[in-house]
């Protein structure tokens, strides 16, 4: 079945071509470097830019993939969680051409979607069951999968995201936007000169739900006790580049141990022995080394997505989507964004 994949959550225009697990093609334009100035992503810039470049995608992504669209014969789309101006404009594209070719409809949860990315390896897919943890700028939250939409929340971030604190974290030390490569990136740099610790979080003893915002406001108050009083500018760090590389040090080890700590105690409580990990900070270097340690200490093994794969793209859409087509699951021309959408 060749499958037209639509990705639009959030600041990504992606569309891809897939068949099976297999990607034909998969195209994405980001509208980050448009953000970059406002710290964040600003939802209004977000879905003008996808209305202007999502056709364009579309286009590219028929042609890398040297089909047409005559040769489709399912669109997947994601419908949520996501800002819902960006989220519509990918389904009302979805909409268009289901009903212009007569081509079955199926909505994506863009959080299963990250969480399945996995399965887009060509080697070493991971198999049923697993604990699966998506770690990303907008959510956080671990999953007991059984199968290919069988899955069942564990635990969820109870405030900020970790990619959302890592994005606070980066603008407290006027590092820029995004802020993930960019701490993991000056973190490597830390010699360990400043010793400093920050707070972990654990919402009590064997509880799967995460927070974020302490270590957070932790770093906040650092810097203001640190940097700031002795009249040093921040946004020129000069002497003090070597504090602020231990700082993004140690935020980085105390977020990650706690998600690392979090997916093994599932992994536990569920006696499985896999981990698959999803969305955008999956990309992240350490957070891999840690978490592949200390799992294969427990003897579980654990799966990333193929760095193209960790950030928001069509091909997991198109591929779960295929996948959810299968097993029945069905959309109609009534389908809508669903900016807060559950996984169920």
């Amino acid at each position: 079945m060749l499958t037209l994949g639509i990705e639009t959550s959030c600041d990504e225009t992606s569309l891809s071509v897939t068949q099976g697990k297999k990607v034909l093609s998969n195209v994405v334009s980001s509208s980050v470097h448009l953000h970059k100035k406002y710290g964040g992503v600003v939802p209004e810039i977000a879905s003008r830019f996808h209305v202007e470049y999502i056709i364009e995608v579309l286009s590219k992504a028929l042609k890398e993939s040297h089909k047409n669209l005559k040769d489709a014969r399912l669109v997947a789309v994601t419908n949520g969680p996501g800002l819902v101006g960006a989220l519509l404009t990918g389904i009302s594209l979805a909409k268009a051409i289901s009903y212009c070719l007569g081509l079955p409809l199926i909505g994506v949860n863009h959080i299963l979607a990250h969480l399945y990315s996995a399965f887009l390896n060509e080697d070493d897919k991971p198999g049923f069951p697993f604990i699966g943890l998506v770690v990303s700028g907008g959510h956080t939250a671990l999953f007991y999968c059984e199968d290919v939409g069988r899955q069942k929340l564990l635990g969820q971030t109870q405030d900020d995201a970790v990619g959302e604190a890592y994005d606070k974290v980066a603008k407290i030390l006027n590092l820029g936007y995004p802020g993930g490569p960019i701490i993991e990136r000056v973190a490597k740099r830390s010699k360990g000169k400043n010793k400093i610790a920050f707070p972990k979080s654990y919402l009590g003893k064997d509880s799967l739900d995460f927070s974020f915002s302490g270590i957070k406001t932790a770093v906040l108050y650092y810097v203001r006790n640190h940097i700031t009083p002795p009249g040093c500018d921040i946004s020129h760090p000069g002497d003090v580049s070597g504090l602020i590389s231990d700082i993004c040090h140690a935020f980085q080890e105390a977020a990650l141990d706690v998600l690392v700590e979090k997916a093994c105690l599932a992994a536990k409580i569920k006696k499985v022995s896999r981990i698959v990990i999803g969305g955008g900070v999956a990309a992240n270097s350490r957070l891999r080394d840690k978490l592949i340690d200390a799992a294969k200490f427990l003897g579980i093994k654990v799966y990333f997505p193929k760095m193209e794969y960790c950030l928001d793209n069509a091909a997991m859409v198109g591929v779960l989507g295929e996948e959810l087509y299968r097993r029945a699951h069905r959309s109609n021309l009534y389908l809508t964004a669903q900016p807060n959408l559950e996984v169920v």
